[in-house]
């Protein structure tokens, strides 16, 4: 398994700091999170080693498997190494080795995935065979292991005395959901991950894995958003369709809805249901805001290491590092960029409400972008990130909007304040 060295030339770290980037940036960004799951697994490899774990036979045995597989099968070894609760799941296993024997089920899918013919013992956790990209095997509690039998005809599991087969009319057997939009030249395929355990680490609103109609309103939801974001936002879908390849459904909030990415789960968000084909593209929007920044973060750091400060953000009910601050302002960097284009499209009150969104989040950013210059807590590099920022959000400070829309956005804003500080101060 190779690995390369990664640099993000000026030109591109100047483009994505005024929130956009392009496809081949973002290429780059991922190919950088392709080699930090391949050390991660690394990682796993030698401390289950040095620490002298009883599963370092057979995790040394799934590693080595996994690189034989890729030299034959890349692609099948690519599309399950990279996937997003990989680098959870490793991370969490390189500081716990809590579950090294895991890499026995990646081996697995990659197999699964080449059609090569081998037989694997994989850990059964819960009762539950977890195959990273693919899905999930029941096997039932009492059972810690379970041989899978692998061929180009398919795959056989054997398990507490049964045989089952993997396939998509076996009751034990659930699979992810694919979900795919087209819209002009421009698809986006992504995979729904409501099973994996690492899907999206240190989040309290997990939910249980989505109803056959709930899929299909998903489904839905994307087809409408998915042309809204390329008709209207073109550049920003192809972002999306180069970053994002998982959502993660998440419970709805008390109102609104509510989403979230990972640092460790790069290409994965996590959603409640969007209640509408605009919320569903500003949530791409700004999700992959977050993922870009992220990826970028691993290979240019923006912040020092945090000293216990906490600052106002206009989008948070709670104080926040530096570090959080940063990743505020870039993913409302890319809203305000929606919301700019977006506001010329719309008509009546539609109108009025992107135009305040518009003014609502060019001026927070900005407010928030000068809190991070005189915070003393940002990198050269990140100074120089920040200030492009700043200049990208004072040319659309100059834009002219409505009145009405103006005075939304102020009360919005106004009322935001108030709150933080009845709740904060």
């Amino acid at each position: 398994m190779n690995l390369a060295e990664h640099r993000i030339s000026a030109a591109a770290f100047d483009e994505l700091a005024s929130g956009a980037g392009g496809t081949a940036t973002v290429e780059q960004l991922k190919a950088g999170q392709r080699s930090k799951h391949l050390l991660l697994l690394r990682g796993v490899l030698e401390k289950t080693r040095t620490d002298g774990h009883p599963s370092w036979p057979e995790v040394r045995r799934a590693y080595d498997l996994l690189a034989g597989i890729q030299a034959a099968h890349p692609e099948a070894v690519n599309a399950v190494v990279h996937h997003p609760s990989v680098g959870a799941w490793a991370r969490h296993t390189i500081q716990t080795l809590e579950a090294p024997e895991q890499m026995s089920a990646l081996a697995a899918a990659a197999a699964i995935r080449a059609g090569v013919a081998c037989d694997l013992d994989v850990a059964a956790m819960d009762g539950v065979i977890n195959l990273p990209s693919l899905g999930q095997f029941t096997v039932g509690h009492g059972v810690a292991v379970a041989t899978l039998h692998c061929s180009p005809d398919g795959v056989e599991v054997s398990a507490g005395g049964r045989f089952l087969e993997l396939t998509d009319g076996e009751p034990n057997w659930r699979p992810l959901r694919p979900l795919s939009a087209q819209a002009d030249d421009l698809r986006l395929d992504v995979l729904i991950d409501d099973l994996d355990p690492h899907r999206m680490p240190g989040s309290d609103a997990l939910r249980d894995p989505l109803t056959p109609e709930e899929a299909r309103r998903w489904q839905d939801l994307l087809e409408e958003g998915w042309d809204l974001l390329v008709r209207n936002h073109h550049p920003v879908a192809e972002e999306v369709s180069t970053a994002i390849s998982v959502f993660t459904p998440l419970a709805p909030p008390p109102d609104g809805m509510s989403s979230a990415t990972s640092r460790e789960t790069f290409g994965c968000i996590a959603m409640s249901t969007p209640p509408d084909a605009h919320a569903l593209a500003v949530t791409l929007t700004h999700e992959t805001q977050h993922a870009k920044l992220s990826a970028l973060l691993d290979v240019v750091p923006l912040t020092k290491p945090d000293n216990g400060a906490r600052y106002y953000a206009p989008w948070r009910p709670d104080p926040r590092p530096a570090a959080g601050l940063l990743q505020g302002t870039y993913a409302y960097v890319g809203v305000t960029d929606f919301w700019e284009r977006q506001r010329h499209l719309e008509s009546g009150e539609a109108a009025i409400r992107a135009n305040a969104e518009f003014a609502r989040w060019r001026a927070g950013a900005r407010q928030v972008a000068d809190t991070l210059l005189d915070s003393g807590a940002l990198t050269e590099p990140g100074e120089v990130f920040v200030r492009r920022m700043a200049r990208r959000l004072d040319e659309w400070a100059r834009e002219p909007v409505p009145a009405e829309a103006a005075a939304l956005a102020a009360g919005a804003a106004d009322r935001h304040r108030s709150l933080w500080r009845e709740r904060n101060q």
